[in-house]
Order: C-alpha cells, then sequence, then structure tokens
C-alpha cells in the first residue's frame, strides 16, 4: 500500500511537471506557451483557452481566434505582459503571434530555466522517498514489516525514484533538444 502511494506521489508530480515545461518557449509553436495565460475577463481572471481558440499556422506563427471581442483587448495584454517576449498582431477577432527565432542567449537562458525547474522536482522526489522511508522505518519499528520486508520495500522505492529521475531526464534532455533547433 505505502510502495503504491509513492508511486501515485511521484507519478502525479511528473504529471504537473510536464504542463510547466510545455510552456517553455522553444523555436517551435506550441499552443501549450499560451493557452493557460490568464486573462481579465469582466472581472474573472480565466485562461486564454476558455476565452478563444487557439492554433498553429507553420512555420512560427500561433493564431488566436478570440471568441468575444470584448475580450480582445485584455487578451493582448496577457500576451505582452507574459514575459514570453511575444508580439501580438490583431486582425479583426484575430491575434496573430509570429516567434520570431530564439538568439543564442535566450537559448541559453531556457536551458538553465528548464534545469532549475527540473532540480525542484528532484528535490521534491527526494522528499517524497524520505517521507516513505521513513514510515516504512515507522512500521517495522510498530513491528508491522519484517526487516526483510523494509529493506525490499526501501528497495522498491528506490526503484521508483530512479524511473521517475530517469524520466525527468529524459523530459530535459528532449526539452533542451526542441530549445536547440
Amino acid at each position: 500500500m505505502i510502495i503504491k502511494t509513492c508511486e501515485q506521489k511521484l507519478k502525479n508530480i511528473l504529471d504537473k511537471f510536464k504542463p510547466e515545461l510545455a510552456a517553455i518557449r522553444t523555436n517551435r509553436p506550441n499552443i501549450q506557451l499560451v493557452e493557460n495565460l490568464r486573462v481579465d475577463y469582466f472581472g474573472q481572471n480565466m485562461p486564454l483557452k476558455q476565452l478563444a481558440s487557439i492554433s498553429i499556422i507553420p512555420p512560427r506563427e500561433i493564431q488566436i481566434s478570440v471568441w468575444d471581442k470584448n475580450a480582445l483587448q485584455n487578451a493582448v495584454k496577457a500576451i505582452e505582459e507574459s514575459g514570453l517576449g511575444l508580439f501580438p498582431v490583431v486582425d479583426g477577432q484575430l491575434i496573430r503571434l509570429n516567434l520570431p527565432p530564439l538568439t543564442a542567449e535566450r537559448r541559453q537562458e531556457m536551458i538553465k530555466l528548464i534545469k532549475k525547474m527540473t532540480e525542484e522536482i528532484r528535490i521534491v522526489i527526494r522528499g517524497i522517498r524520505d517521507d516513505t522511508n521513513r514510515e516504512i522505518a515507522k512500521m517495522k519499528k510498530e513491528g508491522d514489516l519484517s526487516e526483510d520486508q523494509e529493506f525490499s520495500h526501501k528497495d522498491q522505492v528506490q526503484k521508483l525514484v530512479d524511473k521517475t529521475n530517469k524520466e525527468l531526464d529524459d523530459l530535459l534532455v528532449k526539452k533542451a533538444a526542441e530549445i536547440n533547433e
């Protein structure tokens, strides 16, 4: 049971991290880049994806079709203030975002950022492992587990952590490759 709980926590951490990583700008247009930008809409703070349809126009354009013209200017403002370095062009009900190629300096900043994000996730993963190992030790102390079971459980936890860290490394390598394209 405790192993399943640990496994679920580790899975949840990765599931939460993947969209955060997807929102980091690369040289490819990506809907996740803008879909969760918060837009003020009649006093409500809503994600852009709830106010517009977002599509990719190859090779480097994101097109946003805002459903309500009252939200158009606030959507433009949210994009401009996002810190993504995007300059929206309004064309009727459409917002066009041309993604300029990333400079070498900006690529390095992005890679540094994703490495920092990955390291923060590793710290959370270590915390989950430590909490689980403490729980296992407590169960052994209370007599619920034998010494062999304790060792086996801790070994299973470490294997889960290693697997999660490998997935994290794979995500980092893939994202760094996208940034450097």
